[in-house]
């Protein structure tokens, strides 16, 4: 086997140096963080799933013209990506208040928006991902006018399709992160979407429950992780029957019962 040049390491994900100029090997972990990395854990299977879901989220949205770093999956955990320059934002996009805005803004949890909500917040682990004003990001040029033009049209086109998909699997899209990055094509360049839209950087719930089948299960100690996201594969069809059974319901009692310990010995 060839050894690899390491480029980068983070929370959820490696980047190795890829096959061709132009190229990376994007690489994901089961490690899981909360909080700015205060909290870490591990989710036994989540690269793998993870690679699958974003994989099949990236495809469509280019089907539908948006334009991506992904190239091909070529293993479990394994995609090969464009090489971009990443955008130091981090957009987020949002339905209905959960999560920070909520504690922000004393919203109630679940309070659907007036409108859809595009928030920024500059990359820097040490500050802890502060929230910034598009004027922020004119001043400090950390995107320009045009690119964030280009940023915001595509958060919202996303955001549409999204929200249709994971309605038609009954899973109501609270809000989710983008990243973007610049592809450079001599001194041209362009702003595409990079990074990974999965149930690491997405709310999820499901319509009919309510049941959260996203990172937030990690980060409340909710329990049944593994079992969210790999449900969330199996309603998108990237899991077999064999994986869940056939037409089985969600239910994560079983999940929490394992937090709590075996029932007490009748006497």
């Amino acid at each position: 086997m060839s050894r690899r040049t390491k480029l980068y390491e983070g929370k959820a994900k490696i980047l190795y140096e890829g096959p061709e100029p132009g190229t990376l090997i994007q690489y994901f972990k089961d490690d899981a963080t909360a909080f700015n990395a205060e909290k870490k854990g591990t989710i036994n299977g989540k690269g793998v799933i993870n690679n699958r879901i974003s994989e099949h989220v990236f495809t469509r949205l280019g089907h539908i013209g948006i334009p991506t770093h992904f190239i091909r999956r070529l293993n479990m955990r394994e995609q090969l990506i464009r090489q971009v320059d990443i955008i130091p934002l981090e957009v987020v996009v949002r339905n209905v208040a959960a999560g920070s805005i909520s504690k922000r803004l004393g919203i109630e949890e679940g309070e659907p928006l007036p409108h859809t909500l595009i928030e920024y917040y500059y990359k820097d682990d040490a500050l802890g991902d502060p929230l910034v004003a598009e004027e922020h990001i004119a001043c400090f040029n950390w995107a320009s006018n045009d690119e964030m033009h280009d940023i915001s049209s595509m958060a919202i086109r996303i955001n549409d399709f999204l929200c249709g998909m994971f309605a038609a699997i009954d899973i109501r899209l609270i809000d989710f992160k983008l990243e973007f990055g610049r592809l450079y094509d001599g001194d041209y360049s362009r702003v595409i979407l990079a990074d990974e839209i999965s149930p690491d950087g997405c709310r999820l719930w499901d319509m009919a429950t309510g049941e959260k089948l996203d990172k937030d299960r990690f980060r409340r100690d909710l329990g049944g992780e593994e079992e969210a996201y790999r449900e969330v594969a199996r309603r998108l069809g990237l899991l077999g029957a064999e994986d869940n059974g056939p037409g089985e319901v969600f239910d994560l009692s079983h999940a929490r019962s394992r937090l709590r310990g075996p029932p007490p010995l009748k006497k």
